[in-house]
């Protein structure tokens, strides 16, 4: 994943409402209406925070056999797998600076 991809994705979760968006999909697809239901927005301001997360690639859309006016949304596991790499190195830098720097602090002591 490249470094604007993962800034796309950790913008996209910055927002608690498509926090909370991405939980509910954690559980199985939904349609919009029932997002913003669940949610307690308004429809137009949840089509913006689905939006937003499509852009992000966190979510895909698709319209079920029965009606085509529906879109169904559900997760994508890629960006978040992505994420999770991202934090795991990140943690990995901060943890031998942690053990170089508490090194440094007991040979000075």
């Amino acid at each position: 994943m490249s470094l604007a991809a993962l800034d796309r994705t950790l913008a996209a979760l910055a927002d608690p409402a498509r926090r909370r968006v991405v939980d509910l999909l954690a559980t199985g697809p939904r349609s919009a209406g029932d997002l913003a239901r669940e949610i307690g927005i308004s429809a137009p301001t949840m089509s913006r925070h689905l939006k937003s997360l499509k852009a992000s690639g966190l979510v895909e859309d698709s319209h079920p056999d029965f009606d085509a006016r529906v879109r169904v949304y559900a997760l994508r596991p890629e960006p978040m797998v992505q994420v999770l790499r991202w934090l795991e190195e990140s943690e990995r830098l901060w943890s031998n600076q942690l053990l170089a720097f508490k090194t440094h602090l007991e040979r000075e002591a």
